[in-house]
């Protein structure tokens, strides 16, 4: 099994540190994010990892080159500039992600999470097209984006963690350009094709400068404590 890594986006509401660099390189406790995912993928057994680029992106691949720094192969999606959107980009390296199984891993790469991804790549869809992982609705999605299935949609909404186990015919169809993934999942939800779980452990959204400041000083007490 494959797995993607999602690091085409622009960051804009993460300026001014994305203006020089992408979001997946911006660190927590002197690391990266993106290879926090790349080293929780290795332990997860999964070495062949294809990531997406577009702003910026030349940086990534300098950062982290053929992978073998991290006993790994990484292949690179091209993407135009301002990128595919999340369905769009995944679409595009499909031909990449499934030469070998028809099943994939994505994540996010401007998160910062201790999700056991091993779990996830274990799982059998059986006959669903897609499984995604939500959480507790952080103080800046107070309302979530989605209920658990099976429960009645009036029900407690959850936030969508941007990680998520897929069958490439969620994809097939997908036209060329950008295409978000949001709409696809609520469809493939209402459909029966999209399975789901709660994680309740560690997740971040790096989605400002402020945040990345609060996870670097709560990650900086726990590590002296």
């Amino acid at each position: 099994m494959k797995a993607m890594i999602l690091a085409a986006g622009r960051g804009q509401r993460m300026m001014p540190l994305t203006a020089d660099r992408p979001k997946p390189l911006l660190e927590v406790l002197g690391k990266p994010l993106i290879v926090y995912h790349l080293e929780r993928l290795k332990e997860a057994g999964i070495n062949d990892v294809v990531i997406n680029l577009a702003w910026q992106g030349h940086l990534i691949e300098q950062t982290l080159g053929s992978g073998e720094q991290f006993g790994m192969h990484i292949e690179y999606s091209y993407e135009p500039e301002g990128g595919l959107e999340t369905a769009g980009g995944i679409a595009k390296a499909l031909p990449a992600l499934c030469q070998k199984d028809d099943t994939f891993v994505v994540i996010n790469g401007d998160i910062f999470t201790d999700y056991d991804v091993h779990a996830l790549s274990q799982l059998q869809l059986l006959e669903g097209e897609a499984h995604i992982v939500l959480v507790e609705n952080p103080e800046h999605n107070p309302l979530g984006d989605f209920a658990l299935v099976h429960q009645p949609s009036n029900q407690q909404k959850y936030t969508f963690s941007g990680i998520g186990l897929y069958h490439k015919s969620f994809f097939v169809d997908v036209a060329a350009g950008k295409v978000p993934l949001g709409p696809m999942l609520r469809s493939g939800i209402g459909a029966h094709k999209v399975s789901s779980e709660l994680y309740l452990g560690v997740w971040h959204d790096i989605g400002t400068p402020e945040r990345l400041t609060q996870i670097n000083q709560n990650m900086e007490s726990n590590h002296v404590g």
